[in-house]
């Protein structure tokens, strides 16, 4: 039984997002923790502005070019087309991000997304938790669903050798670079174009989720999802477009997620570039992608009273 997202089936009519727990995992946990603890401790006493500059430069090139065009925008939504050597190489930035293998972040990125259209799904999925533990919840543990759906990924992307090495072997890829770094740089270059980046990059990503999913501005509504994307405006620039998450509730397959003025969207610049050059084509746009008959406008005014601490949130839909 296939859902509306074509990676996830359903195993059976008991299939649902809602009843499950939460279990602590050993190899996320270590990999974090790990990456972390090195980074506290390390980071202040290597570092040097070289060392900064490196973080800075690999972080934008794995989070922009790998997380958010390579692993998000082509291969979960192929929201364009570009040469395979090109798909290739922002997805292996991707995966150096540190959160996952390709096939790994496609299972949890449309899980989640499949949990979240539903009428109910575990808070796991919502973020709803207090912060503390829903930071522990995501960096720690994973969720056990009692009836699970099935991951099927697309055929052409199963049959891959190099998306089936990248991952088995997505975590020792750091290995290379770390090597690398050490020659250049030194320990100092390692800690940070490593340890530091890997551990900044998932702590942020796990900070935008929690925030576009709990409060902030939005555009749209999506009738019947028990979990609504909010925009979070002063991240533009540091997440390359990604905290636009109402717009992308919205318009999942849509390559630009800065839809309205003022939403800066780095990712979408660097895509119009590649398209100038041919090296990027068939760019998805909202009207691009059929209409969701759930979809709806929705704005929120606050009305505040002499009392700020009376202020209300009034909801008008049009």
């Amino acid at each position: 039984m296939k859902t509306e997202l074509p990676t996830i089936e359903l195993a059976s009519a008991a299939t649902n997002p809602l009843l499950g727990r939460v279990a602590w995992s050993p190899i996320k946990s270590g990999w974090y923790t790990g990456m972390t603890l090195i980074a506290l401790v390390g980071g202040p006493l290597t570092f040097t502005w070289q060392a900064g500059a490196l973080f800075l430069g690999l972080s934008a090139a794995t989070l922009c070019l790998g997380h958010s065009l390579g692993m998000h925008r082509k291969l979960i939504h192929r929201s364009y087309d570009c040469p395979k050597w090109l798909e290739y190489s922002f997805v292996y930035l991707g995966a150096l991000v540190g959160m996952a293998g390709p096939f790994g972040l496609m299972r949890t990125h449309d899980t989640r997304d499949w949990a979240q259209r539903q009428s109910a799904c575990h808070d796991f999925f919502a973020h709803r938790q207090p912060f503390w533990r829903d930071a522990w919840w995501q960096l720690h543990c994973d969720i056990q669903l009692v009836n699970p759906p099935y991951f099927v990924p697309p055929p052409d992307l199963a049959r891959d050798h190099f998306y089936k090495v990248l991952e088995k072997t997505w975590m020792l890829q750091q290995l290379f670079w770390a090597l690398l770094l050490g020659w250049l740089g030194g320990v100092g270059w390692v800690i940070w174009g490593i340890c530091v980046r890997v551990s900044v990059s998932l702590t942020g990503h796990w900070l935008i989720g929690h925030f576009a999913h709990r409060q902030g501005q939005r555009t749209y509504h999506v009738d019947g999802a028990c979990v609504q994307g909010y925009n979070v405006r002063w991240s533009g620039l540091i997440t390359f477009g990604e905290c636009w998450h109402n717009n992308h509730h919205a318009y999942p397959g849509s390559a630009k997620l800065g839809l309205h003025p003022n939403q800066l969207d780095p990712g979408w610049g660097v895509l119009c570039a590649l398209r100038a050059t041919g090296l990027v084509w068939n760019i998805k746009l909202p009207q691009d992608i059929p209409a969701r008959k759930q979809l709806r406008l929705f704005r929120a005014v606050f009305v505040h009273t002499q009392d700020s601490s009376n202020s209300k949130l009034y909801k008008l839909n049009t």
